[in-house]
């Protein structure tokens, strides 16, 4: 890509009056006044400054992405940041194009229509406006109140939605997470539940698509400056970060020692909850962290056991207790785990059978922990000998406690999510390098 053509920030400035102000929702009046229409930029003459393949992006509408970059994001512009955020937006329509290009392509070869509709993009505004208690109405009124033509916003939305919605429908029923990989993943996972937990929020630049490291690392200090002074993270996450978290605000969940980057890991050690981290260099670009809460690890062990046991007093003579034992020593083998301990029991005079139910296994009777502690799941004990009786004890089920645990289901959706978004981010540094770009 040829270097593309930066307005001067005097002139940039004059096309971004009226001064922008965070959008809020709750500044949103409850019966809007129709909008007028979006006038030219002014400042700045409409003509074309980048050419994508045979589509244009004129300055008008670079200073309109401006505008919603800024407004959506609730930035404040001034000489240091617009630079960025005019590379952001020339960035962004760039990809756009592209996208919407290679749709229109697939969609008259497999002749069926890859663009959203008109009611999939309302849809989406709508989602948008419940989020932040308005509506789809006021939220549109509210752009254009800033400036921004509300065709400027359903655009970036059809773009968004549409290049989602194909690459889930071409490669997702391809996509398969195995049992394998699940596992895997429970494995590390219960191997870092000791460690400290952080609950995060990720802004990622990349550094190929800023124009080099330097660039991302002074974007990065541009936005931690707005961030600084206000504005949302969840906002600015999902506007300028290249992570596929970009769509739920940047929003990461509850991460372990070790899950993300060393870099990080060495950086989220010395954050409070509730503080930036500075700009995070990594391989292929710069993390901005924001530690939204932490934890101790969590140690605990949760079991699901069932018993067979013979009632013996604590007064039981060594005879008594020795043929209890012997009486369970013979029903053990018979014994498939859980699953047939009530149906086998039930054949031994004397011999009663019972859910224990679940717990922590700190919580156990000590000589009932002393025994589970050493055994897995669908593992028997040997006879376990109380104060109320001897007993065979099964380990239905183990697994690590905490709150982070996922089930099978949450880790294949997470690995899933993170397929679909390492194949449409190859797809579009596909599109990149094979279409030609210039500016003017």
């Amino acid at each position: 890509m040829r270097r593309l053509l930066i307005f001067s920030v005097a002139t940039v400035l004059m096309a971004l009056q009226p001064t922008f102000r965070p959008a809020m929702a709750q500044d949103v009046p409850a019966t809007p006044a129709p909008a007028p229409a979006p006038a030219a930029p002014s400042g700045i003459s409409e003509s074309v400054v980048v050419t994508v393949n045979d589509d244009l992006v004129s300055t008008y509408d670079i200073v309109q992405r401006m505008r919603l970059l800024i407004v959506t994001a609730g930035l404040q512009p001034n000489d240091q940041n617009l630079p960025d955020i005019q590379r952001e937006a020339i960035r962004s329509l760039v990809d756009e194009r592209l996208e919407m290009q290679e749709l229109r392509a697939q969609g008259k070869t497999q002749k069926f229509d890859l663009v959203a509709s008109d009611q999939e993009v309302d849809d989406e505004i709508a989602s948008i406006a419940r989020s932040n208690n308005t509506s789809g109405a006021q939220l549109l009124a509210q752009l254009a109140g800033q400036g921004v033509a509300p065709l400027t916003f359903r655009d970036q939305l059809r773009a968004e939605i549409s290049w989602r919605g194909w690459i889930r429908g071409r490669y997702g029923q391809r996509l398969k997470i195995g049992d394998d990989q699940i596992k895997a993943y429970q494995k590390r996972m219960e191997g870092e539940s000791g460690k400290p937990q952080y609950q995060i929020g990720e802004v990622f630049i990349d550094a190929t698509r800023a124009g080099g490291m330097a660039a991302a690392h002074q974007g990065a200090e541009q936005l931690i400056g707005q961030l600084q002074k206000g504005a949302p993270f969840p906002a600015v996450a999902r506007q300028f970060s290249n992570s596929p978290s970009a769509a739920n605000g940047g929003d990461v969940g509850w991460v372990s020692t070790g899950e993300m980057a060393p870099e990080i890991d060495r950086v989220l050690a010395d954050l409070r909850p509730g503080q930036l981290s500075a700009p995070i260099e990594v391989k292929d670009g710069i993390y901005i962290i924001y530690l939204k809460d932490r934890r101790a690890g969590d140690t605990s062990t949760v079991v699901k056991l069932k018993q067979a046991a013979i009632a013996l007093p604590k007064t039981a003579t060594p005879e008594d207790v020795s043929a209890a034992e012997a009486k369970l020593i013979l029903l053990r083998p018979k014994l498939q785990g859980c699953d047939n301990m009530e149906a086998m029991a039930a054949k031994f005079p004397g011999v009663v059978s019972g859910d224990l139910g679940e717990a922590d296994t700190k919580d156990l009777a000590p000589a009932f922990r002393a025994v589970v502690d050493t055994l897995q799941s669908g593992q028997v004990s040997g006879p376990v000998r109380t104060e109320a009786g001897v007993h065979l004890i099964a380990v239905c089920d183990k697994h690590k406690g905490g709150a982070n645990q996922l089930t099978a289901d949450q880790i294949e959706d997470r690995l899933y999510g993170q397929e679909l978004a390492m194949i449409a981010k190859r797809q579009l540094r596909d599109l990149r390098n094979s279409a030609t770009i210039e500016s003017r």
